[in-house]
């Protein structure tokens, strides 16, 4: 029988000694360098703007900033946060995004696991008419005379209720509990346990990154929230971090630079505002980046478990 190349131990063509074609390995080098460029191009914005908030005042007017920190100064923290202002916003932001996320999870695992139930007999019904919302609505006017009319206007509850329920997040969870193996709640239920109790104690356990990542997803939401706050919060002492990030980027309220600043000259304050700007966003994104690394092993997992099925 004649010998083929594989048996003469010759590579066959188009092949390396290392195992993989040229054209392969031009691939892989091709996709390293657009991700290595994707993330400097996404990661140098956020090192510059860290960079110039822990420069000093001079280096800053002299653009001497393009990487790393330049005459390493806390002068622009110690400014930002010694502004009793922000830490009020601060502790309102806290308490919508603790709050609202005890309570958005809360209302979607009631809403996904009655609908991830087969013998619910309203169940086709349910998920039609709550996808349905993903592509109607009555809109922004209608929605501000509902939240006036019920009293929510100016107060705490208007960055919760009206968002409790994520259609898309009930969507994932719903499929992450129809994965769950069946014979796991009829052994349970022959045992006596009831509809709560299989919820709350087999598919909410079960379930566990599904609802992490959720988690996530509407903390960030309300950490981010500005639009609702901007409609339906006047009262400043109950604006979130936000609001008070917009003035200090945006607008530039010159009263919220002065007192930051306190008497300084023209120069030194157009210096400061940006500084104070960029201090800002860090401190405001701080608490994100300290919660992420510890719900970022749910994220493959969870992400998985919602949305493919069978």
């Amino acid at each position: 029988m004649e010998k083929t190349w594989a048996n003469r131990g010759e590579p066959a063509v188009g092949r390396t000694r290392g195992g993989g074609s040229w054209a392969d390995k031009s691939y892989t080098a091709l996709v390293y360098l657009i991700t290595i460029l994707a993330v400097c191009v996404t990661l140098y914005p956020f090192l510059y703007v860290v960079s110039v908030s822990f420069s000093s005042v001079d280096a800053i007017n002299r653009k001497l900033v393009t990487l790393f920190p330049v005459d390493f100064s806390l002068s622009g923290y110690k400014m930002v946060l010694q502004y009793p202002e922000l830490w009020r916003a601060y502790y309102n932001t806290i308490w919508y995004t603790v709050v609202g996320t005890a309570a958005n999870l809360l209302a979607t695992c009631l809403a996904a696991y009655p609908l991830s139930r087969r013998r619910f007999f309203l169940r086709r019904k349910l998920n039609f008419f709550i996808a349905f919302t993903m592509y109607f609505s009555g809109g922004l006017i209608p929605l501000y005379i509902v939240i006036t009319d019920l009293g929510l206007y100016n107060t705490r509850w208007v960055m919760v209720l009206p968002v409790l329920v994520s259609t898309f997040n009930v969507m994932i969870l719903r499929s992450a509990f129809e994965n769950l193996p069946e014979e796991i709640f009829e052994s349970a239920a022959m045992d006596g346990a009831r509809d709560f109790t299989l919820m709350a104690r087999m598919a909410v356990p079960l379930a566990k990154p599904t609802i992490a990542v959720l988690a996530l997803y509407y903390a960030v939401w309300h950490w981010n929230d500005f639009f609702n706050a901007l409609l339906y919060l006047g009262r400043q002492e109950l604006q979130p971090l936000q609001i008070f990030l917009r003035r200090v980027l945006i607008m530039a309220s010159p009263e919220v630079m002065q007192k930051m600043g306190g008497q300084t000259e023209a120069a030194s304050l157009a210096v400061s505002t940006l500084q104070v700007r960029y201090v800002t966003v860090v401190v405001s994104i701080v608490p994100i980046i300290m919660v992420y690394p510890f719900i970022q092993k749910y994220f493959v997992k969870g992400i998985t478990l919602g949305a493919v099925k069978g």
